[in-house]
C-alpha cells in the first residue's frame, strides 16, 4: 500500500517535474524515463515519486540544449557530473572556435578592417639551426593528418641523431588550401653538428622573424589565415621585407593543450 501511495498520475508527475506530457511520452519512447506502471486496460501511466529527481535533472539538462543522446549518456553514467563536464568542455571549445571564425569572417568581409588589432606582432632573432626535414606536396584537407605523422617520424629520427634541440616547425613554401599544395616542409632542430647523412637534413640559416602567438583554438583553419594576414600586414606597415617562407612554430602539444593554451607561433622571416 505504501508503494501504491507513492505513485502519481502522468499529469501530476508532469506538473511536479516541470516536464510536459509530450516530453514525458518522448522520454518514455527514448528509454530515458519510463513510467513505474502502465494500466494494460486503458494505458494510463503512473510514475513513482522517487523518479522526480531524475525527471527534474532531465528537464535541466534539456535547458542546456543537450541532445537526447547526450542526456541519455549523463543519466546512464556512474559519475554524471564528470560526463556533463566533459560534454560542456567540448561545447565551450566549439563556441570559442566559432567566435574566432566569426572574427576572421569579419576581417574578410570588411577588407581587413581591425586585422592588426586582433594580434600582437613581435620581432625575434632566430639562430642558425641544423634541422631534420620531411617535405611533401599536400592539400589542406590532408594537411593535419600528414603533418602529425611526418612530425612524429622526424622527431623519432632526431632522437636517434642526438635529440631535439628546439621547437619543431612547418614551413609553407607555397600556398596550401583546397587547390594549392605547398609544398610543406616539416623541420625538427637537432644539436648534432654537422647534419647527419642518414636522414634528410639541412642548415636553417639565422634570421630575424616577425611572429604572433596563437592559442590552441586559434590554430583552426580557416581562421588561422587571419594570423598570417596580420603578420604580413604588420611587416608592410613597419617598412620591412619578407625574407623567406612563412612557418608555424609548435612549442606545445596541441592535443594535450586546452583551447585557451598558447601553443603555436605564426612566423615570417624578415629583413
Amino acid at each position: 500500500m505504501e508503494e501504491e501511495r507513492m505513485l502519481v498520475t502522468i499529469g501530476e508527475f508532469a506538473r511536479r517535474s516541470h516536464l510536459s506530457l509530450k516530453a514525458l511520452r518522448l522520454y518514455e519512447r527514448q528509454g530515458l524515463l519510463r513510467p513505474a506502471s502502465v494500466d494494460p486496460s486503458n494505458g494510463y501511466r503512473r510514475y513513482h515519486e522517487d523518479q522526480l529527481a531524475d525527471a527534474r535533472l532531465i528537464a535541466l539538462l534539456r535547458r542546456l540544449d543537450l541532445p537526447l543522446a547526450e542526456v541519455a549518456r549523463v543519466m546512464a553514467a556512474d559519475d554524471r557530473a564528470a560526463v556533463l563536464a566533459a560534454y560542456w568542455a567540448r561545447v565551450e571549445q566549439r563556441f570559442a572556435v566559432q567566435r574566432d571564425l566569426a572574427a576572421h569572417l569579419h576581417v574578410v568581409l570588411t577588407g581587413g578592417k581591425g586585422l592588426l588589432e586582433m594580434y600582437e606582432v613581435q620581432l625575434r632573432d632566430v639562430p642558425e639551426q641544423v634541422v631534420l626535414t620531411e617535405q611533401r606536396h599536400v592539400l589542406q584537407p590532408e594537411l593535419v593528418e600528414w603533418m602529425t605523422a611526418a612530425m612524429s617520424r622526424v622527431e623519432k629520427a632526431a632522437a636517434e641523431a642526438g635529440g631535439v634541440s628546439g621547437a619543431p616547425f612547418a614551413i609553407y613554401h607555397g600556398e596550401v588550401n583546397e587547390d594549392g599544395d605547398g609544398p610543406v616542409e616539416v623541420c625538427v632542430p637537432i644539436a648534432a653538428q654537422p647534419a647527419p647523412s642518414t636522414v634528410p637534413a639541412r642548415v636553417e640559416p639565422a634570421h630575424r622573424e616577425a611572429y604572433v602567438r596563437l592559442k590552441n583554438r586559434e590554430v583552426e583553419y580557416p581562421q588561422i589565415l587571419s594570423a598570417y594576414d596580420a603578420v604580413a600586414a604588420w611587416i608592410k606597415e613597419q617598412g620591412l621585407t619578407e625574407a623567406g617562407s612563412p612557418r608555424e612554430v609548435y612549442w606545445a602539444d596541441c592535443d594535450a593543450a586546452g583551447p585557451d593554451d598558447e601553443v603555436c607561433d605564426i612566423a615570417w622571416p624578415v629583413k
